[in-house]
C-alpha cells in the first residue's frame, strides 16, 4: 500500500498566531479546499489517503520512526536500558498541549462532503466517505483522551476568530467518548465492505481497530475511572466489532510468528487485517530491522521480568513446570523449553552488542539474513541503515482475537456470559496453534498446549487483584506483542503502571542469563571489574571483582542499568495522563478564558 500525500502549495496567513499554536492547525491549501478540490470521489479518496501514514504508521519511513516498534516500546517493563530507565513526566512542562491538526482537517472533509458534494457523490459514496472521516476523527479523539482525559470536542470546522470555541473549557471524557461511540455506530453501518483494495479502509479494517480502541476505553473506565456502566458499553462494542472480523472468514492464523515481521510481501496474508507495504524501487523504506541486525549495538534489551513470563511447553510457569530444563534460563534451554515466540524473538547466543541484557532481539530480522551474519557471509545491504523494505503489520488478526477474548472475560465479571473453552479455542488456542518455522523445529521448539479453563497455570507471580483467566489473557498479549507498541498502553488502561516500578520489581534492571566463564570468558577482564554483575534465581547479586570468575553466572546486570525515578503516589504528578503547558494556560488567561490542568497535576 503506497500512502499518498497531499502537497501543500500555499500557507494562508492566520489571524492570530496564538490560536494556531493552541490547535496546531494545518493551513488550508489550494489543492485541499478550492472550488476544484471537491469535485469527484477520486479527489476525496486522495484527501483521505493522507491520513493513512498518521494513523497506520507501521515501521515509519526511513529514520522517521513515529510510533514504530523497537523505537517506541522502550519505556515498559519488558525493556531494560543501559543507563537510566526512561522516566515518566514528573512536572508540568513550560509548553505543551494536544494537537488538533487532524481533527480540524477531518471536520473540513466532513463539512465539504455535506455542503459541496451533494450532487457529486452517490448516496452510497457519500455515506462511505462520511464514515471514513468519522472513523479517523474518532481514532484521533481516542488518542487524545488516552493522553489527556478531558479534551475540547469539536465536530465542526473552526475559524480563527471563533474565540469562544477555540478557548472553550475541556469537554468531559465521557461526553467526548459518547460522541466517538456514535461515530463508530455510523461507521459500522455505512462504510463499504470493500473500496476496491483490501488495504483501503473498509468495514473489516474499521471493525478491527474499533475493537482495539473500544477495549482501551472500556478498560480505562473500569480500572481508572471506576465507571462500570461506561466500561460495559465499550467492552460490548469491542466484542461486537471483533466478532465482525471473526465471522467474516477473511482472516486466519496461518503464518509462523517471525515471518509476520520479516516478510517483504504481506499481500494476501490472512494474518493481516492491515499492513503497510515497503518497496525500495519506489523509495519507500524504513530502518526498524537495522536496529536488530546482529551488527548494530543497542542499549535496549529484555528484562528478566519478561523472560520469566514465558510459559514452558507444558503450559506451566517455569517454577511449576515438569519440562526438562524448565528452571534454566540459558538461551538453549529457553529455546527448547519455552513458548515458541521466544525463539522467534531472540538470537540463539548471548551477544555483547546488546549491552544492557546480552539477549539480542532479532524479531524484525529475517532468518535468512540472520544466517548470513551468523555464518560470516555478511549483512545484506537491505538490512542496513534505512534501506529496510520488509512490510509492517499494522493490525494483525491475532490482536482482534485477543481483544475479543479479553473483552468477553471482562464482561463475564460484570454479569455477562461466562467464557467457555470454545471461546479460548477460537482465540488464544488458535494463536498458539500457528505454524512453526522449519528452523525453529530444528532447534527443538515446540508449540504450547491449549489453554484449558479447567487447568489454568498456577502462577506464584500473579497479581492477586487479577483473576487467573485474565492473568493468562494478559500474558498472551504481552508475549504476542513483545517489542511492538502495545505494552505501555495496556499497563495504562489496566491501571498497572506499578509493574514498572523498579523498587517493587528489581527484575526490571537485569536482562538475560549468561554463564560468563563458558560463554563470554573474554569479558572477565580487569576493565570490567565493578561493571558486570549477575543475579541468581534467588535475587542475590554478584559483582565482578576480578577474582570471582566462577561465580559469574546468572541474569546479567550492567552496573550502569539505573532505575527510573519514582512516579507513583507523587504529589502533583499523574503518570497516567499528560499535563498541559504553563504557556498555554497563561495564553487562555490573556484571552480572558481558563484552561484547567489535567487531573492529578497542579493548576498553577
Amino acid at each position: 500500500m503506497k500512502t499518498k500525500y497531499i502537497v501543500v502549495y500555499a500557507v494562508l496567513l492566520l489571524l492570530f498566531s496564538s490560536c494556531d499554536k493552541f490547535l496546531d492547525r494545518p493551513p488550508l491549501t489550494e489543492l485541499d479546499d478550492n472550488t476544484n478540490g471537491w469535485t469527484s470521489e477520486e479527489k476525496i479518496r486522495m484527501y483521505a489517503d493522507k491520513y493513512y501514514a498518521d494513523f497506520f504508521n507501521g515501521y515509519g519511513i526511513a529514520f522517521n520512526y513515529g510510533t514504530a516498534p523497537m523505537a517506541s516500546s522502550t519505556n515498559t517493563d519488558d525493556v531494560v536500558s543501559l543507563g537510566n530507565q526512561a522516566n515518566f513526566t514528573r512536572s508540568v512542562p513550560n509548553s505543551g498541549i494536544w494537537s488538533y491538526a487532524n481533527i480540524r482537517s477531518l471536520n473540513i472533509m466532513l463539512d465539504r462532503i455535506e455542503t459541496r458534494m451533494g450532487d457529486i457523490l452517490s448516496e452510497d459514496a457519500k455515506a462511505h466517505w462520511t464514515a471514513v472521516g468519522k472513523f479517523f476523527r474518532a481514532f484521533r479523539y481516542c488518542e487524545l483522551v488516552q493522553s489527556y482525559g478531558d479534551v475540547p470536542y469539536y465536530d465542526f470546522e473552526l475559524f480563527d476568530a471563533d474565540f469562544d470555541e477555540l478557548y472553550k473549557p475541556r469537554t468531559p471524557r465521557n461526553e467526548v467518548m459518547n460522541h466517538v461511540y456514535d461515530d463508530w455506530q455510523y461507521v459500522l453501518e455505512n462504510i463499504r465492505t470493500s473500496d476496491g483494495d483490501d488495504q483501503k479502509l473498509n468495514r473489516y479494517i474499521a471493525a478491527g481497530f474499533i475493537s482495539r480502541l473500544a477495549l482501551n476505553e472500556a478498560s480505562w473506565q473500569k480500572y481508572y475511572y471506576n465507571n462500570p456502566t461506561q466500561a460495559k458499553k465499550f467492552y460490548e462494542l469491542a466484542v461486537e466489532t471483533a466478532q465482525i472480523d471473526i465471522s467474516s472468514g477473511k482472516y486466519d492464523i496461518v503464518t509462523d510468528y517471525k515471518s509476520l515481521f520479516t516478510s517483504k510481501d504481506l499481500k494476501g496474508n490472512k494474518d493481516m487485517v492491515l499492513y503497510r507495504g515497503y518497496d525500495a524501487a519506489l523509495g519507500v523504506t524504513h530502518a526498524i530491522a537495522s536496529q536488530c541486525n546482529l551488527s548494530e549495538s543497542t542499549n535496549n534489551g529484555p528484562t528478566t521480568d519478561l523472560l520469566k513470563a514465558y510459559l514452558c511447553t507444558d503450559g506451566q510457569t517455569w517454577g511449576n513446570s515438569a519440562v526438562a530444563n524448565a528452571s534454566e534460563f540459558d538461551l538453549t534451554s529457553m529455546i527448547q523449553s519455552r513458548d515458541p515466540r521466544f525463539e522467534a524473538t531472540f538470537y540463539s547466543k548471548p551477544n555483547l552488542l546488546n549491552r544492557s541484557a546480552l539477549f539480542y532481539v532479532t524479531k524484525y530480522f529475517s532468518r535468512e539474513a540472520e544466517e548470513s551474519v551468523a555464518t560470516g557471509k555478511g549483512l545484506p545491504t537491505e538490512f542496513t541503515s534505512n534501506r529496510n523494505e520488509t512490510d509492517a503489520p499494522v493490525l494483525r488478526y491475532a490482536e482482534v482475537l485477543l481483544n475479543w477474548i479479553e473483552a468477553k472475560a471482562e464482561l463475564a465479571g460484570m454479569g455477562g456470559a461466562a467464557v467457555t473453552q470454545d471461546d479460548l479455542d477460537k482465540s488464544i488456542n488458535k494463536i498458539r496453534n500457528r505454524p512453526l518455522a522449519a528452523e525453529a523445529i530444528s532447534r527443538g521448539v515446540q508449540k504450547l498446549p491449549v489453554l484449558s479453563l479447567g487447568a489454568l497455570p498456577n502462577d506464584p507471580d500473579r497479581d492477586v487483584s487479577v483473576s487467573p483467566l485474565l492473568w493468562e489473557i494478559r500474558r498472551e498479549r504481552r508475549l504476542e506483542f513483545v517489542f511492538e507498541t502495545n505494552r505501555l498502553e495496556d499497563l495504562r488502561r489496566w491501571s498497572k503502571l506499578e509493574y514498572m516500578d523498579n523498587d517493587q520489581n528489581t527484575d526490571l534492571l537485569s536482562g538475560g542469563w549468561v554463564n560468563f566463564p563458558t560463554e563470554l570468558a573474554d569479558e572477565l577482564d580487569p576493565k570490567n571489574i565493578g561493571v558486570l554483575s549477575v543475579i541468581d534465581k534467588d535475587g542475590t547479586e554478584t559483582i565482578y571483582d576480578g577474582t570471582n570468575d566462577t561465580d559469574m553466572e546468572g541474569f546479567y546486570k550492567h552496573q550502569s542499568n539505573r532505575p527510573r525515578l519514582p512516579f507513583l503516589n507523587q504529589a502533583n504528578m499523574n503518570p497516567y495522563l499528560s499535563p498541559v503547558g504553563l504557556v498555554q494556560m497563561d495564553e487562555y488567561v490573556i484571552r480572558g478564558y481558563e484552561l484547567t490542568q489535567t487531573e492529578g497535576w497542579p493548576q498553577n
